[in-house]
This record gives C-alpha cells, sequence and structure tokens, in this order.
C-alpha cells in the first residue's frame, strides 16, 4: 500500500541561494506574484507525485511503493516541483491537431520535454471516485479562464497498458469563463465506468493564449486501492483544497506561495546589461521556479548570453530557469541572474513568474 498523504515538512535539500548585487542600474521592472495551476482533486499526475513525495523525493522506497512517481522524479524532478506550470503557448484551440496520440498527459511534449515522463503507461496511483464529482483546478495565479474541457476515458480503455490518445476520450464537460478569482469547481458526471480511467483537462487561460494540460488517474466503483481519496467520492467537495486555511510552514500546500522579479536594465544603444532579482513573495519555500517573458513584436531584442540560470525560447515566448544552487528560495528570500541582449531595450516587458 503506498503512503498515506503526508503534510509537507522543510524540504530536505534547500539550496544555498545566491546573493548577487547588481552594478549597474537604469530603468525597474516590478512584477506581482504569480503562477499557474493544475487540477489538484483528483490531483494531477505530477501534482499526486509532488504531494505524496516532495518531502522525500529520493527515498529508494518509492521505487516499489510508486514506480511510475519515481520514473518521473528520476526523469526530471522539475516536472514536480513546476506542478503549476505544464502548458503550452499559441494553441489556439487546435488541441487535438497539434498535440500527438501518446503525449496528452505531457501536453504534447511541453516546455522543452520537461513533463514527457507523465506520458508514461503504467499503474499510476489512482483517486477512488463515483461517477459523479467534483474536480479541483487551482488556478494558483488567478488567470481565470475562457473555458475547462474535461475529459474522462472511455470504458473498456486499459489506462495501465495502453498509451493515451484522443480516440479514448469522451469530453464530458465544457465550461464556460471563469473570471480570475474565481473557485474553479467543476462537476463531473462519467457514468457507466468502473475501474482504472483518466481524467484529462484542458485550461484554456484568459490572460494570454496559454494552454495548460493535465492527467489525472481515478478509480470508479469498488475494487481499487485502499489508500484514503484526496475528494471525498459521496460529498463530491474537496477535502484538501490548497487555497483553504490550513497552517503556513514553509512546506505545506496551504502556504501561500508566490514569487516576483525586478529587473534594471543597463543599455548602451544597441544592446544592454539586464540583472533580475526573483524573490519569494510568500510564506512558503520556493522550491523552483520558472519567468516568461516576450519581447514586443517589432522588437529587434536576442537574448546574447546568460549567468545564474538557464535560457529558452520557444513560440516568441522567452523563459529563464534557476541553475541548482538558486532553485530554491526561502520565505523572503531572492536570488539573481543577468543576461546581455543585442538590439534596442530601455526596460523590460511584463515577466511572469511561475513559483512551486
Amino acid at each position: 500500500m503506498l503512503r498515506p498523504r503526508k503534510r509537507r515538512l522543510v524540504r530536505i535539500l534547500v539550496a544555498l541561494a545566491a546573493a548577487l548585487t547588481a552594478g549597474a542600474s537604469a530603468m525597474l521592472f516590478i512584477q506581482p506574484a504569480s503562477g499557474h495551476g493544475t487540477a489538484t482533486s483528483p490531483p494531477s499526475r505530477h501534482y499526486s507525485c509532488w504531494e505524496r513525495w516532495g518531502d522525500d523525493f529520493q527515498n529508494p522506497d518509492m521505487a516499489q511503493e510508486d514506480p511510475m512517481c519515481w520514473q518521473a522524479w528520476q526523469d526530471n524532478p522539475n516536472a514536480m516541483w513546476n506542478w503549476n506550470g505544464l502548458l503550452r503557448e499559441g494553441m489556439q484551440g487546435q488541441h487535438e491537431s497539434r498535440i500527438p496520440d501518446g503525449q496528452l498527459c505531457s501536453g504534447g511534449q511541453a516546455e522543452s520535454g520537461r513533463y514527457n515522463s507523465l506520458d508514461a503507461v503504467g499503474a499510476w496511483h489512482t483517486t477512488p471516485l463515483n461517477n459523479d464529482f467534483t474536480l479541483h483546478y487551482e488556478d494558483v495565479a488567478t488567470h481565470g479562464g475562457d473555458y475547462y474541457w474535461v475529459y474522462v476515458t472511455e470504458q473498456g480503455f486499459d489506462a495501465a497498458s495502453e498509451p493515451l490518445g484522443w480516440g479514448d476520450l469522451e469530453r464530458v464537460v465544457t465550461t464556460g469563463v471563469y473570471e480570475p478569482g474565481e473557485t474553479v469547481d467543476i462537476p463531473v458526471s462519467a457514468p457507466g465506468r468502473t475501474g482504472r480511467h483518466i481524467v484529462y483537462v484542458v485550461w484554456q487561460a484568459s490572460h494570454l493564449d496559454q494552454t495548460f494540460y493535465s492527467c489525472s488517474d481515478v478509480w470508479f466503483g469498488p475494487g481499487g486501492p485502499t489508500d484514503p481519496p484526496t475528494d471525498d467520492p459521496t460529498s463530491g467537495e474537496p477535502t484538501d483544497d490548497p487555497t483553504s486555511d490550513e497552517p503556513t510552514d514553509p512546506g505545506t500546500p496551504g502556504g501561500e506561495l508566490g514569487c516576483s522579479a525586478t529587473a534594471t536594465v543597463n543599455s548602451w544603444g544597441s544592446g544592454a546589461t539586464v540583472q533580475v532579482t526573483v524573490s519569494n513573495s510568500g510564506t512558503q519555500t520556493v522550491d523552483d521556479w520558472t519567468l516568461h517573458w516576450s519581447w514586443p513584436s517589432n522588437s529587434d531584442v536576442a537574448v546574447t548570453n546568460i549567468w545564474n540560470a538557464e535560457h529558452s525560447r520557444s513560440g516568441g515566448v522567452e523563459t529563464a530557469e534557476p541553475v541548482g544552487y538558486n532553485q530554491s528560495i526561502a520565505s523572503g528570500g531572492s536570488v539573481t541572474f543577468g543576461f546581455n541582449v543585442s538590439g534596442s531595450l530601455s526596460s523590460m516587458p511584463e515577466m511572469d513568474c511561475l513559483p512551486s
């Protein structure tokens, strides 16, 4: 039997936060705390692995007790630390045509393949549910949603041995708009299902053309795992809402999770040096962070080199992620990194900071 759900403890691996001083000063930009989200009840695969193993992810017992989570942690721990960041840019609603079968749980190998392990086929940990249940989606950054599409696998699909394809799913819910800050509790009915299934969610955020994807493994009816569910199947209401008033020790999902970014830009006309400070503005330890931003459409700016972070670019979106020693940020702490650009830059555009 898998271990019962544990309260988050202080992380056993907290890296030293680097405190570097920016030497140049020019334009200052302040971005409020933000993040993204995922399904938390029934929990998505990456959220479930983080929730149950985040404070003990190097425990070799996981290989026997929870082999699917074990392979995910071995493949890329950032998939779990960034449980709220499985997104694609600019999909324009073309989910089924642009995400191949077998890659649905990773959002079509989103974020440079960070979440590929979520597509692995096997007996993932399941949440017991009735056929009528409430899906809770955690919109960490209060983006709001243009819509949520909720799918459930058809009866007869073997989720433990078959890769998930669009033809294996029935869309059972198509919501309307959710306003920023509105609680996302979606009534779902999936009649006729028994045994192991996958609940697949597509969330089209409202602030940008960003789409989030998640697979939640569930068990309908008797004969399933004996672990306690994270969602009470008799009430249809989440019993563990991460936004509830729980104690806010650094490791509990009930603590406030947030980060912000400030930037100084030292421009010389044909280029610039940018120094960025990423701060933990919440009460919960940030185990990992990611920054997204986009240059103006008519801009000739391009990142030429970066230090104390890793840089990537996809579909016009620039991404900066930490290196090992500045990945974790204690509450009230901060880390810094810098980069050079070519082209004319006098101030940074809006940056979206995703903590996890």
